[in-house]
């Protein structure tokens, strides 16, 4: 007897508004159901389907879900929710403000990528919201060590972010030389060396196996077959994809580069079954027509794929970008095709897969393996030897 999907009803504060919140499991019947009722939308930050508090939609609810599902109603329905923390205002000078609005466009004027503007402008207005009132004429590095210590340190900030940071800083003093910060002596962190994830050959095609969703499948399979960055697959337009000549040509990637990608054969007859099943406008993967998928959904259904593959290695979309890669090196492909084929500026950031390759480290024997193997075959010779002797 097959039991009913189970979905659940609470009700919070969120940016200002009470709201019902409908939590369900991945079901294709319970999410028409719901988008029928054209008056719930989907939250990609809290991964649930929300719509503005009134008794009706509470009725509609019922009414959307009846002998399809098993609802569960929480306490919260029947209590004003309390609003939540509202976030701490940045507490910036008039005239500090135009400086990192001019920083802004410094940074542009050097042709940054936007996220990395939006990221350097986020560092320094934190920055300037936690010196408050010291002029920046009379900035100094120390400074800049207590905002690390007494923001970042609490935050618990990777060391990429204060890498980040550190370079944020140094481009600001850069274009605002009148500070006393001297970027010469602010040294970055050393960069962590941590090996990446990698999956086997097996937990790929299990995880295949195991999305049943058919774009959902088409997306994983894309991302792993041509190494993509989670943005490259997000970006992805139907005209940068030739399947006659099984070639992806992937536009204004990291470092605003071009690059030419192979097209699996094995990938085309699951692309082309998606493409005629779905028929996306402008790019390969579409949330709505002609807008792209977010990075989120993509991130939330491989995280179930893997779940139900029995994965337990913390997988992303990097990770099977990561695989791709490591799986080139132990088919015997030249690491500086690799390097072309991932789109890597220095060949310093593809030489970490030689790392977690396991072909070639396989092949190499522990001395305890040595030492056993020794040891075993002087056994042998004196158990032979003693088969000759006459007793």
């Amino acid at each position: 007897m097959n039991t009913l999907p189970t979905v659940n009803i609470k009700r919070g504060y969120y940016k200002n508004q009470d709201l019902i919140f409908v939590y369900f499991k991945y079901n294709d019947q319970l999410i028409s159901a719901i988008k029928r009722t054209k008056v719930f939308n989907w939250s990609v930050s809290r991964r649930c389907w929300h719509t503005p508090f009134t008794d009706h939609r509470i009725e509609l609810i019922n009414q959307a879900f009846n002998s399809i599902a098993l609802i569960t109603i929480d306490q919260s329905i029947y209590k004003l929710p309390s609003q939540l923390s509202v976030k701490k205002k940045r507490v910036i000078s008039e005239k500090n403000k135009e400086i990192i609005r001019s920083y802004v466009s410094y940074l542009r004027g050097k042709c940054y990528s936007e996220s990395t503007i939006k990221t350097y402008f986020s560092f320094i207005a934190d920055f300037f919201d936690f010196i408050n009132l010291v002029p920046l004429e009379e900035l100094t590095n120390r400074h800049v060590e207590l905002f690390i210590e007494n923001v970042f340190i609490p935050r618990h900030y990777s060391i990429s972010t204060h890498r980040q940071f550190t370079s944020a800083i140094k481009l600001f003093v850069n274009f605002y030389p009148y500070s006393k910060i001297d970027n010469l002596t602010l040294d970055r962190p050393k960069r962590s060396h941590i090996l990446p994830t990698v999956l086997s050959n097996e937990e790929i095609i299990n995880i295949l196996r195991c999305t049943k969703n058919l774009k959902h499948r088409a997306i994983i399979a894309m991302i792993y077959s041509a190494g993509l960055r989670i943005s490259e697959l997000i970006n992805l337009q139907l005209t940068h994809i030739d399947i006659q000549r099984r070639q992806l040509i992937i536009k204004n990637s990291k470092g605003r580069k071009d690059r030419n990608i192979i097209l699996a054969k094995s990938c085309i007859p699951l692309m082309l079954n998606y493409l005629n099943t779905y028929k996306p406008e402008v790019f390969f993967a579409e949330g709505k027509p002609s807008e792209k998928y977010s990075s989120e959904s993509v991130r939330a259904f491989l995280k179930r794929s893997c779940k139900a593959a029995n994965i337990k290695k913390k997988v992303t979309p990097h990770t099977l970008r990561h695989s791709y890669a490591t799986h080139l090196l132990e088919n015997g492909i030249d690491l500086r095709y690799i390097q072309e084929l991932l789109g890597h500026a220095k060949p310093e950031t593809t030489m970490i897969y030689t790392h977690v390759s396991k072909k070639d480290l396989l092949r190499i024997e522990s001395p305890l393996d040595v030492a056993v193997k020794k040891i075993s075959q002087e056994a042998n010779n004196q158990d032979t030897l003693r088969l000759k002797k006459r007793y």
